[in-house]
């Protein structure tokens, strides 16, 4: 068993670096503490081959592999953690499910755009009721001749993404969820207030008033969502890569200043609180990476296995968020500030403990996969009289 990279691999990853250090390293603070999504870092990465990583060069993509996304978050990330979200975001989650089930007509005219970076698209599948019990959403789509009316609302998604992937209900029970494309320029969509998250980003409700979808729009029909929902494992290897990476970049930082600062006379690298502390972060650190490197190879070109994307998603949420958050104690005073991206990362990475799947919900999951049964989260059914 060979832990190294490729040939190729460190090529691309080279690659990569080059491109960041050129293209991202400057202006890294501000556009970590920018809401606005970054459509010019968006459309350089473009240009670079860095959107569509893993989608067929036939449909615009790179043709390349779940590892070399990975890669690339890493490698962005290390110059300017905010960008990584970027890499993320065009190759994981919606876009990654779009490409996978579009129509011809739809990759030209939904995928397209966001393989240019000129758009960016969001899944809007939350709703007030329904969470991590995803299967309770009530957002309906009703038949209106070829096309259906949507109705509902959705929480969470960002306000400001140019097009929505809406998990729909076409009828009753599972077998009864689907999906449709929008956009947020549909007649009856509308947008309630805009909040901010602790990371920052943007967040709204938003409401569906009888929007009509025609039928070229209907990414999946009803039996869609077991589909949708191996999506999921995708989104959450771009999920887990980027927890681990802002992880990383604080332990990088963390480092180099445990060994230029001074107290007492000494740098602090030299107090062994700190040396043990280090020790523990770079433990955490390889551990998840090697599974998160499994899992993304073992993935290839299909949708990761669910086993393997729940172990790394679990390890590396974790101790990104660990990471990051003993880096900023690391820095003391300085790491508290706006003027490093530690507390940025810190507050980044503690969300994704609860995005993608919260790793509560994910030991549920773990535990089901090792004993080969399922276990409900909802109360028993009252037995029936006759």
């Amino acid at each position: 068993m060979d832990f190294r990279l490729t040939e190729q691999q460190r090529m691309f990853r080279d690659s990569v670096a080059a491109f960041a250090r050129k293209e991202l390293s400057q202006g890294a603070l501000e556009r970590a503490h920018d809401a606005e999504y970054p459509y010019e870092i968006s459309k350089k990465m473009s240009a670079a081959g860095l959107l569509g990583i893993m989608i067929a060069e036939d449909d615009g993509g790179a043709g390349g592999t779940v590892m070399d996304a990975v890669l690339a978050i890493e490698e962005v990330a290390k110059f300017c953690p905010r960008s990584a979200d970027v890499i993320a975001e065009g190759n994981f989650g919606a876009i990654r499910v779009l490409a996978q089930f579009a129509s011809a007509d739809q990759k030209k005219r939904y995928l397209a755009p966001l393989l240019s970076g000129v758009e960016m698209i969001v899944v809007a599948m939350t709703e007030p009721d329904a969470g991590s019990a995803t299967t309770d959403l009530t957002t309906t789509a009703t038949p209106d001749g070829d096309g259906f009316r949507i109705n509902g609302s959705k929480i969470f998604p960002n306000p400001l993404a140019d097009q929505y992937l809406v998990y729909v209900r076409y009828g009753p029970g599972v077998g009864g969820i689907g999906s449709v494309m929008m956009r947020r320029t549909a007649p009856g969509f509308s947008i309630g207030k805009v909040s901010k998250f602790m990371s920052g980003n943007h967040w709204a409700p938003i409401f569906f008033d009888n929007v009509y979808v025609p039928p070229e729009d209907v990414l999946l029909p009803a039996g869609g969502f077991k589909k949708q929902i191996q999506g999921f494992n995708a989104e959450r290897i771009g999920n887990a890569a980027r927890s681990l990476a802002y992880g990383r970049y604080c332990f990088d930082l963390a480092r180099q200043y445990a060994l230029d600062r001074k107290q007492f006379g000494r740098p602090l690298c030299e107090f062994q609180g700190l040396q043990w502390k280090f020790a523990d972060m770079k433990v955490k650190l390889d551990a998840a990476q090697l599974l998160l490197y499994r899992a993304a190879t073992n993935a290839d070109r299909g949708f990761p296995a669910a086993d393997e994307t729940t172990v790394a998603k679990l390890m590396c949420n974790q101790t990104g968020f660990d990471v990051a958050n003993d880096s900023l104690q690391v820095m003391g005073g300085l790491g508290f500030t706006q003027e490093t991206l530690v507390e940025y990362c810190v507050r980044r990475s503690r969300g994704w403990l609860i995005a993608g799947g919260s790793v509560e919900i994910l030991k549920n999951r773990l535990a089901e996969i090792i004993f080969e049964r399922r276990f409900s989260q909802r109360p028993p059914r009252a037995a029936t009289t006759t």
